[in-house]
């Protein structure tokens, strides 16, 4: 069944959330007055002004005039896409209602807010049923205030098992000309909430890894045609943990992540774009090493590996606790199953520019070599890699592109960091290339 969606957007890198209401201050609306004006790097692609978790319940009254003031203010400059949150539990009418109330208020076309909200987000939904109670919302909203239907996208945060074996019920589901669910935007995962649910409990105190869980929500939104987004990265200066969970999501096909801070904006943002420059890594047993590059041969520096010619065509090769006695080529072999080369935007769009062209040529694959000279305290190792390229090579590796065309199209503000990350004849040749 083909679902017409409603958003023109294939990737998502960062969903920041902000408190609609802080108490205590002269101005309760100063986070997302704040984070309305973000812009470049600093700016995520989907802004959620929070006005349930992140915002007291005796302030989200508050929030809801917060939201509409400072999106009619704002809302017409900001980069990226704004979807406030709003209350919702699957168990509790009471509080379905109240974020019902909220949706209206905060859509109705007299207060000057919605002509720039995109969607809104819903949390704590249950069993497919629920999302329809909340799709049906957002149809009375859309023909209260006029509105046209399915105008309004719907994000939705799997935050107990209901929902996520919900998430295998979608592609059924949406498409019945019973239900809008073809409104549905992004499919987020709420690790804190999920743990409770679950009655979860690790020795620390901390959430358990749910690699399941992303892994089911990132199928689910392949299945529907939506896209996934992981939780929340509570330890805010672990940087490198971050960019770890990120790498990780990224196998899932899982692109986007919840970002706390305008810093973690800036990681996620950049982090899923192909690297700047192309880079070697070494295998040494425990971990993957980066290479240097000096004077174009990649360097090894480091005491888990070593490397001595002990005769004409024998080298001993010692990698942790393992040692090998080796011939000329027999180290050229094992260095070369021990290497993997990250390529570059650049890279990526000579390969595939170069597989245009024979494919132009009647040709239905290719073999692309990249060689490298590899240098082991001092010994000096050429290693070669082929890898064929078919028209599945070529999709597979449009993907980044894919991704960076995305955000060329969606974030005109990003332009500049993108050209100076680039060079503005990588960012011309990326845009074009796969067109």
């Amino acid at each position: 069944m083909s679902v017409e969606r409603h958003y023109e957007r294939e990737f998502v890198r960062t969903f920041f959330t902000s408190p609609t209401a802080v108490d205590g201050e002269d101005d309760t609306a100063k986070m997302i007055r704040s984070a309305a004006q973000l812009r470049g790097m600093e700016a995520p692609d989907v802004w959620v002004p929070d006005n349930e978790d992140a915002t007291a319940p005796n302030m989200r009254a508050e929030g809801v005039q917060n939201i509409v003031e400072v999106v009619a203010e704002h809302g017409t400059d900001f980069p990226g896409e704004i979807h406030p949150r709003v209350v919702w539990h699957r168990e509790s009418p009471t509080t379905r209602y109240q974020g019902f109330q909220q949706m209206l208020e905060v859509a109705d076309p007299d207060n000057g807010a919605v002509e720039h909200i995109d969607g809104f987000v819903i949390p704590e939904v249950g069993d497919i049923d629920d999302w329809k109670k909340a799709d049906e919302f957002f149809t009375i909203i859309e023909n209260e205030h006029g509105l046209e239907e399915g105008s309004l996208s719907m994000s939705v945060i799997v935050e107990s098992g209901e929902a996520e074996l919900a998430l295998g019920d979608l592609r059924a589901e949406m498409g019945k000309p019973s239900n809008n669910l073809e409104r549905l935007f992004l499919l987020v995962d709420g690790e804190v909430d999920y743990t409770k649910d679950m009655r979860a409990m690790t020795p620390t105190g901390e959430l358990p890894p749910w690699a399941e869980l992303r892994h089911n929500t990132s199928r689910g939104a392949s299945a529907a045609g939506l896209i996934a987004v992981d939780g929340p990265y509570d330890d805010i200066r672990d940087v490198e943990g971050y960019h770890e969970r990120m790498a990780d999501n990224r196998a899932k096909g899982m692109t986007g992540i919840w970002s706390l801070t305008p810093g973690q904006v800036v990681e996620a943002n950049t982090a899923p774009l192909p690297p700047e420059t192309g880079r070697w890594l070494l295998d040494v047993g425990d971990r993957e090493v980066e290479l240097e590059e000096v004077n174009g041969q990649q360097v090894y520096d480091d005491d888990a590996v070593s490397l001595e010619q002990t005769a004409d065509d024998e080298y001993d090769l010692h990698i942790g606790n393992e040692e090998h006695r080796l011939s000329e080529d027999d180290l050229r072999e094992e260095l070369l199953d021990r290497t993997a080369y990250v390529p570059s935007l650049n890279d990526i769009v000579d390969s595939m520019e170069e597989f245009e062209a024979a494919k132009e040529a009647g040709k239905g694959a290719i073999a692309m070599t990249r060689a490298a000279t590899l240098v082991v305290d001092g010994v000096e190792v050429e290693v070669t890699k082929d890898r064929m390229w078919d028209e599945a090579t070529y999709q597979a590796a449009q993907t980044p592109v894919t991704l960076f065309q995305d955000v060329y199209d969606h974030r005109p503000d990003q332009h500049e960091a993108l050209e100076e990350m680039y060079g503005s004849d990588v960012v011309e040749r990326a845009t074009d290339v796969g067109n």
